[in-house]
């Protein structure tokens, strides 16, 4: 572990310079790397010799970007995908087997659901939900073949805050692997394996880029785990491009300083909202009216930049609220500069049955807001004029 801040290593963590003394670490556009000799091949080859064979089995670029998410979560090992839900996907499948069991939150991303609910039963892979507000039945689904406990926190798109302690200690009295998906929060925000988790996923594509550019995801965790994940990506060919770990190794540069400014934004559009006529509920981790507004505060360490607001009227008020959007961006994506709005039940979840999307906290009205970095007043102005429209 290293002894600097977080915002030095996010800075500092670099490769060794080259023979031109760069200050900035250079792209390693390459597909390949060559060898001395049969002898230089040979080992590395079998892994006597580690060193960079292929791009997509490691490439300097991803190196330093996993190196430096390593340092930010406190983790032992990591590897880079070509986009977070290969990382989801490609985590899961290395290290489950058939007849194997998985317990999960209920509110995932959609995508992950669709895991779960539709591709991992072809292998004989079952999954098991809990709501998310009601963890003391967490232990009750718990089977002989329960190998993973699954959550997100916060919770997409509802922003529910799930306690990481708990499941820290239900995984360890279990025996289960604990894996938390952390893109909401960043390693900035919060350490899930500071309270036991063995793998941690992001999609990089989300705050960790910050400026809607590329596409990554990657986990970080426990060495033996990740091993296993590495040799099945490096056969399956998930990998992250070195374009993209360049640019997103650059961006956690300005994570720290980026984050303060979307919750600081984040937390004065939640308060304005609170209590205003057209809606009927605003979620936000770090407003005491939230539920879980306690733990929220005990493992994280600002409220992150999603806000989940019902408006009164239903699907139909969702989609006019998005209608009357002015200068707030329309898009799937999240954690970007640019303030977005979402319409989870019309949009990103709209594949799930209306029974689905009420059990993942999913209700018609709902709108997701990623808060981003415009001007504070300017972004409640837009928000403003779209619920009174």
């Amino acid at each position: 572990m290293s002894d600097n801040k977080f915002e030095t290593d996010a800075i500092r963590t670099q490769l060794e310079r080259s023979q031109f003394q760069e200050h900035t670490t250079p792209m390693y556009v390459t597909s390949s790397f060559v060898f001395d000799d049969a002898e230089d091949m040979r080992a590395s080859f079998t892994e006597e010799k580690i060193r960079n064979i292929y791009s997509r089995y490691s490439n300097p670029n991803t190196t330093e970007f996993v190196e430096k998410v390593m340092k930010m979560e406190g983790a032992e090992d990591g590897y880079a995908f070509a986009t977070g839900m290969a990382a989801v996907y490609s985590s899961f499948a290395a290290l489950l087997s058939s007849g194997d069991h998985i317990v999960s939150a209920r509110s995932i991303f959609g995508s992950t659901h669709t895991l779960f609910t539709k591709y991992f039963p072809k292998w004989n892979i079952e999954t098991s939900y809990f709501d998310i507000n009601n963890p003391d039945e967490i232990e009750s689904l718990i089977k002989p073949s329960t190998k993973f406990l699954y959550a997100e926190t916060p919770t997409n798109p509802g922003v529910d805050i799930i306690d990481l302690e708990l499941l820290g200690k239900i995984a360890k009295k279990h025996n289960l692997l604990l894996v938390i998906d952390n893109c909401f929060a960043t390693p900035y925000i919060q350490q899930p394996i500071k309270y036991g988790a063995d793998l941690v996923i992001h999609s990089a594509t989300k705050l960790m880029d910050g400026q809607g550019r590329v596409l990554g995801g990657i986990v970080v965790g426990n060495s033996d785990l990740i091993r296993e994940i590495y040799l099945f990506s490096r056969n399956t060919g998930p990998a992250l491009s070195p374009f993209n770990a360049w640019v997103l190794s650059k961006s956690l540069e300005t994570l720290a300083v980026r984050v303060d400014r979307h919750c600081e934004n984040a937390l004065k559009l939640a308060q304005f909202l609170e209590g205003h006529e057209k809606i009927s509920k605003v979620k936000y981790p770090f407003l005491k009216s939230h539920p879980q507004y306690e733990i929220a505060k005990k493992q994280m360490k600002l409220g992150g930049n999603i806000i989940a607001m019902e408006i009164k009227g239903g699907i139909e008020a969702g989609r006019n609220f998005l209608d009357a959007i002015k200068m707030c961006s329309l898009s799937a994506n999240l954690g970007d500069t640019r303030s977005i709005v979402t319409h989870p039940a019309s949009t990103t979840h709209s594949k799930l049955s209306e029974e689905e999307r009420l059990a993942a906290g999913i209700t018609p009205g709902l709108v997701r807001i990623s808060v981003g970095l415009e001007n504070i007043d300017d972004i409640i102005q837009d928000i403003s004029q779209a619920l009174n429209n």
